[in-house]
């Protein structure tokens, strides 16, 4: 069989399902064998929205997402996607093909469409290499799938001579075998006297607090870590990844948007039970004042990566293991030891975080109270909530218009909403939605990105109507880099700006963006496109967006100068700032 048959048949016994990927010669042995295998092959139109739809898929089932791009401008192409996908911790393999073998590794010199992509993609995956006899796919693929499991999820790469990938050889039998024959398929699990220690401590805590990372999200360990947390009383506080890993109804649940709140929660704990997370910037390096004195505060760190146990704040309890059998066997423990938790005082304490959240998301509704046209993109993600249905997969993407959606965005459906919070990838949501799409072609998919970063891959909206992926864009537009030229006009000129809100487009440097018609654009590809300015027609708009049977974009214009006051820009700045404390 070719060497691409061989591929195709270890996805398939991986429990592969879609590929995401643009056709070229250089692998026909691969995709050309995909669909006989079980295999869905669908193609964007560019290699980084094919990076960006299979870590979605990866990140919103817990599966492999896989993705394919062909020698020398497609690897080039899918490199931007290989940095985030990688940085966001979504578990991805990347095949590639290189020119045949022997004119590559090393480059015979001047050879075609030709890179060393391994040497470029190592260091910005977990891993990357090449196969050097056709033989030997197997054994690389396993290698491949081994490290995608291993630790933190990432991208993995293997890249494969076009004369490998399209010839034929005879492998032999066992190259085929079951993925439990060659890598770990159970969960690691936590020793059971180190569950019973944490047990013991989160039962007898004062006020215990949970700090929730992305790697929940990745364990789909979001009904264990909701049992735990009612069970203790304790409050769920999140990284940026781990927005919705508990549902935002429960009134345990106080996602990053409340940053002050957020901090005083920390603050308060005298136990900290930390969550697949690397506890990284945006989480203050676990410094104080944002959490705990560490001298009295007990930290427990429970993490898959052994690399990540310790490494930004000292732990008491430092846990090698996946997040969610670690969740399942600590809740059976408490429930042995529920006679010993005392809940009346936490729920007191609780009660007034909750009315402090409750205050601060009244100051924030205030937005809504604007009527004004074009409206305060406060009103999109609020009416959105409202138009779609309970468990609709949300996608945000743009610098203010993200701050937006996701201040006025409640997860009331456990981790179905996506961005690229560790990366700030501006387009990504493009091919996010569409691999949320294909991953759940069941559930209602949309996406709220500014109209900059719908610019880098507008062309998917015919992807999205070519493969049948009824993804609803709104497209909020301002027509400038919002986020950028807030910075410009107070690094420029700060007292103008606090009085003007705003200045002109001449006294700022290549800020302002000219116009684009999206909902025509859209309609130009074959999408439904519809075009609204005021908040009140918004519904209806995404209503006839739904009905249409396909995919839609929404031309959203918002107010420019409201646009760019986004909400807790200031807390937003300083987490980016080193933390004085210890």
């Amino acid at each position: 069989m070719t060497g691409g048959e061989a591929i195709a048949i270890m996805l398939k016994n991986e429990g592969v399902k879609t590929v995401f990927g643009i056709i070229d010669g250089t692998y026909f042995g691969l995709y050309s064998n995909l669909k006989k295998h079980g295999i869905q092959l669908i193609t964007p139109r560019h290699e980084s929205s094919a990076m960006h739809m299979a870590g979605a898929y990866a990140r919103l089932t817990g599966k492999l997402g896989v993705c394919m791009a062909s020698n020398g401008p497609g690897v080039a192409n899918a490199l931007p996607g290989v940095a985030v996908e990688n940085a966001e911790g979504n578990r991805v393999l990347l095949i590639t093909s290189s020119r045949r073998n022997p004119i590559v590794y090393p480059d015979r010199g001047g050879t075609y469409q030709c890179f060393n992509q391994v040497g470029v993609i190592k260091p910005m995956s977990k891993y990357s290499e090449w196969v050097s006899l056709l033989e030997r796919i197997p054994e690389l693929m396993k290698q491949a799938f081994r490290m995608s499991y291993k630790g933190r999820p990432g991208v993995v790469h293997v890249d494969v001579p076009e004369n490998y990938i399209n010839g034929k050889t005879d492998f032999k039998e066992d190259s085929f075998s079951t993925p439990e024959k060659y890598r770990r398929t159970e969960p690691m699990r936590a020793a059971k006297n180190e569950v019973q220690r944490v047990a013991q401590l989160l039962a007898t805590a004062k006020f215990p607090v949970i700090h929730a990372g992305s790697g929940v999200i990745h364990a789909q360990a979001f009904e264990a870590l909701e049992n735990v947390a009612n069970l203790l009383h304790a409050p769920v506080v999140t990284s940026w990844g781990a927005r919705g890993s508990l549902c935002e109804n429960n009134n345990l649940s106080f996602a990053l948007i409340y940053v002050e709140l957020v901090d005083e929660i920390r603050q308060k704990a005298d136990v900290m039970l930390t969550l697949g997370s690397r506890i990284g910037e945006t989480d203050r390096w676990g410094k104080m004042p944002h959490w705990g004195d560490p001298a009295k505060q007990k930290m427990i760190q429970v993490d898959i990566d052994e690399e990540s146990l310790g490494r930004n704040k000292p732990v008491d309890f430092a846990i090698l293991s996946d997040v969610n059998t670690f969740l399942q066997d600590l809740f059976e423990e408490l429930k042995s030891l529920e006679s010993k938790i005392e809940v009346s005082a936490r729920k007191a304490t609780v009660e007034n975080f909750v009315k402090a959240k409750d205050k601060t998301r009244n100051k924030l509704n205030e937005h809504l109270e604007d009527h004004a046209v074009p409206m305060n993109t406060a009103h999109v993600a609020t009416v959105c909530k409202k138009a779609f249905a309970e468990d609709a997969i949300a996608v945000f993407d743009g610098g203010n218009t993200s701050v937006w959606g996701q201040f006025f965005y409640k997860c009331t459906n456990p981790g179905s909403g996506i961005s690229t919070p560790k990366m700030g990838m501006l387009g990504a949501g493009v091919g996010q939605a569409l691999g949320a799409a294909a991953a759940f072609p069941q559930r209602q998919v949309y996406c709220i990105i500014g109209d900059g970063a719908m610019g880098f891959h507008p062309q998917e909206i015919e992807t999205a109507v070519r493969n049948n992926l009824k993804v609803v864009y709104l497209v909020v537009t301002d027509k400038q880099w919002g986020m950028v030229k807030m910075n410009q006009q107070f690094a420029l000129k700060p007292l103008k700006t606090l009085i003007k809100k705003s200045l002109d487009e001449t006294e700022t440097i290549n800020a302002d963006l000219g116009e684009i018609e999206w909902d025509k654009l859209a309609q130009s590809m074959g999408a439904y496109g519809e075009r609204v300015a005021d908040h009140r027609e918004l519904e209806g708009a995404i209503q006839r967006s739904l009905e249409s049977g396909k995919c839609a974009v929404i031309h959203v214009d918002v107010n420019p100068v409201k646009h760019m006051w986004a909400p807790s820009l200031l807390h937003f700045k300083k987490m980016h700032e080193e933390p004085e404390g210890k």
